[in-house]
């Protein structure tokens, strides 16, 4: 409910899209063109910014990388091109592309009477995802406004400044987020998920200031706050793990016992021979070892 003066006004409603893209640059740019675009709109789109993604490296990590390659003895172990690098890896992503769309076409479609209203929001939410993340950089981002609902394409190479390993400046998504203050839980709540919830609140507070409320349907829709207290169950679930290794680790066999036990030489052999009682109890006390190691080993395992 809005409020207007006296009068109270009810926001309509509408449902927020953020969804991971392809990148696929010629389609963004319109050099080429897909059958569901349609070109007699094509004028409406926007480009806020393209550079090739090679360019974008060069003017991202060039100084870094020529920094990392004068303190290498061993001329194998030089950067030669970190692009092709990172693409040839399998430890990051070149780059990620993430898709912001209001609504849908039934409610919110390019050519009909919302379609202005949804180009605007978008707009001023892409100015705003600048300032809001200064470690994503951006080197291609669209507006379509020639498709069944508008929607802004966001190409962005994350990367963190003043790293102890490899380049300086370097590609990471995980600590790009986190020099922005956004850490995660692991596989259950990653820092994308908490990312990518910062941001729809951040485009239904604009939404609202236009008199859209967010509509928030399924699972996947989930509030900031869910998230928060997943994070919360998350951290009492990894304190309990921690306290069920250490009863694990104080749990003792007996050594005495084992101590005990005397072997005592065979005629003519270099063999020894134990008590059949006390054989038993050695070979009880390497099975309860082998346990206890095993069940130490995977709750360890489980806490990473």
């Amino acid at each position: 409910m809005i409020r207007t003066g006296i009068l109270e006004v009810t926001a309509i409603k509408r449902t927020i899209s953020a969804m991971s893209g392809d990148g696929v640059v010629a389609h963004n740019r319109r050099t080429y063109i897909a059958e569901n675009v349609d070109q007699t709109r094509t004028h409406l789109n926007i480009e806020y910014c393209y550079t090739p993604i090679e360019e974008a490296y060069h003017q991202l990590f060039d100084e870094a990388q020529a920094e990392y390659n004068a303190k290498q003895k061993r001329k194998d172990r030089r950067v030669e091109n970190y692009y092709e690098k990172i693409c040839n890896g399998d430890q990051e992503k070149p780059f990620y592309e993430v898709i912001f769309q209001v609504g849908n076409k039934d409610n919110m479609a390019a050519a009909g009477e919302n379609g202005e209203l949804a180009k605007t929001i978008l707009d001023k939410f892409y100015h705003s995802f600048l300032e809001r993340n200064p470690h994503l950089h951006v080197f291609s981002a669209h507006l379509h406004m020639d498709e069944a609902t508008p929607h802004l394409h966001i190409d962005f190479i994350p990367f963190t400044t003043g790293s102890k390993r490899g380049l300086s400046t370097r590609v990471s998504l995980k600590q790009a987020l986190a020099d922005q203050g956004i850490t995660g839980e692991g596989r259950s709540l990653t820092e994308r998920d908490l990312w990518v919830q910062k941001e729809k609140e951040a485009l239904a507070a604009i939404m609202l200031e236009h008199g859209i409320e967010w509509e928030q349907k399924g699972e996947h829709k989930e509030h900031l706050s869910v998230l928060e207290f997943k994070r919360e169950k998350r951290k009492d679930e990894l304190a309990e793990l921690e306290q069920t290794i250490e009863r694990v680790q104080q749990q003792q066999i007996s050594i005495k016992a084992v101590e005990q036990i005397e072997a005592k030489p065979l005629p003519l052999s270099s063999k020894v021979a134990v008590e059949k009682a006390d054989f038993q109890n050695l070979v009880t006390a390497a099975q309860k070892y082998v346990v206890q190691e095993k069940q130490e080993g995977k709750l360890k395992k489980l806490l990473r």
